[in-house]
């Protein structure tokens, strides 16, 4: 069984490197979104193995919301800082406020949507022709839908019903000028193969990720993490968990899991015996609507 599995993850990674590495030769000014979340983390590992002892050529990217999980943006610097590799990070509240851009009401007020405008303003900025990101098609029935390599068009819009064939692991990287591509190494990678492969290869991670304890706020059967960005009311309970993160969003839409487990695995243990994927669970943005997530990649969302 344990041969088994470390063939696959084999597999797994030798494609992530070989789209690694089409990018390098297909593109002029790639760029690799980091956020300081665990398939980012994967991407950069990734990354390494595909370009040392040279350097990236690309540099690293954060769309920074404003609402992170500090432990998560600690963990961006430390390890941008450790590798030696380029961080840019480009931060929403800049955008609202150089566009007038509205910020979002609510409970729960989420500026995902106007993250769309800073990635596209950082792409035009630095003119992107490629901008790898940790998508994975287990994650959403949108991000199902998209190729490894997606063209955007000048706008930044994506049309789920025009994409390229990918045949025999052939990436056609081709754009006219003003498109620009986003590219998905990990796009065949499941929650579990994540985790496996950041067992297998000992990557360090954030300590959200693991079970600790945490004042959160019980909604709708989920736990979402007090803070500032969090409008409270008096009827709101509130209560501290054993809780860890499956994905890593901003504070204002990631909910926890409740959770024992402190080391990988038993998380990994967690996820096979879980039903439901890790956005369906903990992401609360995507439950605006059922067509929320394909909705924003249309306009320009990663």
């Amino acid at each position: 069984m344990g041969a088994k599995n470390f063939d696959y993850l084999d597999q797994l990674e030798s494609e992530a490197i070989h789209i690694f590495r089409e990018v390098a030769g297909q593109f002029e000014r790639p760029a690799l979104l980091f956020s300081g979340g665990k398939d980012s983390i994967t991407l950069v590992h990734l990354a390494l193995k595909a370009f040392r002892p040279g350097k990236f050529p690309f540099p690293l990217v954060h769309i920074d919301t404003g609402h992170n999980f500090p432990e998560a943006l600690q963990f961006r610097d430390e390890l941008a800082e450790k590798i030696g590799e380029k961080l840019i990070v480009r931060k929403v509240e800049d955008t609202i406020k150089t566009k007038g851009l509205a910020e979002p009401k609510g409970k729960f007020a989420s500026r995902n949507a106007l993250q769309t405008f800073t990635l596209l303003d950082t792409i035009e900025e630095f003119e992107f022709d490629a901008c790898i990101g940790g998508a994975r098609r287990d994650e959403e029935k949108a991000r199902a839908k998209e190729r490894i390599f997606s063209v955007r068009d000048e706008f930044g819009q994506w049309d789920p019903k025009r994409q390229r064939p990918e045949l025999w692991n052939i990436y056609n990287g081709k754009i006219n000028k003003g498109e620009n591509v986003r590219v998905f190494p990990i796009s065949n990678w499941t929650e579990l193969d994540i985790w496996n492969y950041i067992r297998r290869e000992k990557i360090d991670l954030p300590s959200i990720y693991f079970a600790h304890d945490r004042e959160v706020l019980e909604h709708e059967g989920q736990f979402v993490a007090t803070s500032e960005f969090i409008k409270l009311e008096e009827a709101d309970v509130i209560s501290t968990r054993r809780v860890r993160y499956r994905t890593v969003g901003d504070m204002t839409c990631t909910a926890a899991v409740e959770s024992s487990a402190s080391n990988i695995d038993d998380i990994i243990k967690e996820i096979i015996a879980t039903k439901t994927s890790e956005r369906g669970e903990t992401r609360i943005d995507d439950r605006v609507s059922e067509a929320a997530m394909e909705d924003r990649k249309k306009n320009g969302y990663f």
